[in-house]
């Protein structure tokens, strides 16, 4: 059984700044690629930013330098520092791993965390 929990989220002006944590348990043998992923009201679900077990990074144009993805591998955790915000970010953000646990790879999706930015 593998879980990712976030947490962070919350409201903040634009131009603001919040941290995204999130922190995978349970039976990890290993984890490949950590992503974060938003879902805006009425809109598809889309990759923010993507970090490789290499640390190779990759961000939505919309968030490239303002946002930046790290991993903490020895906590099982992944990080999303959002800088400049702008009410255009504002969804509920996603962290999705992928994860062996046991003999098998898959992939794990967190609950969620609402990010909620105001003019």
């Amino acid at each position: 059984q593998v879980q990712l929990v976030e947490s962070g989220g919350g409201l903040v002006q634009a131009g603001g700044s919040l941290r995204l944590s999130c922190a995978a348990s349970g039976n990890i043998r290993s984890i490949n690629a950590m992503n974060w992923y938003r879902q805006a009201p009425g809109k598809q679900r889309e990759l923010v930013a993507a970090i490789t077990s290499g640390d190779t990074t990759n961000y939505l144009d919309s968030v490239k330098g303002r946002f930046t993805v790290s991993r903490d591998n020895a906590k099982n955790a992944v990080y999303l520092q959002m800088n400049s915000l702008k009410p255009e970010d504002s969804a509920i953000y996603y962290c999705n791993a992928y994860i062996r646990s046991g003999l098998r790879w898959g992939d794990h999706w967190g609950q969620g965390t609402q990010v909620t930015v105001s003019s």
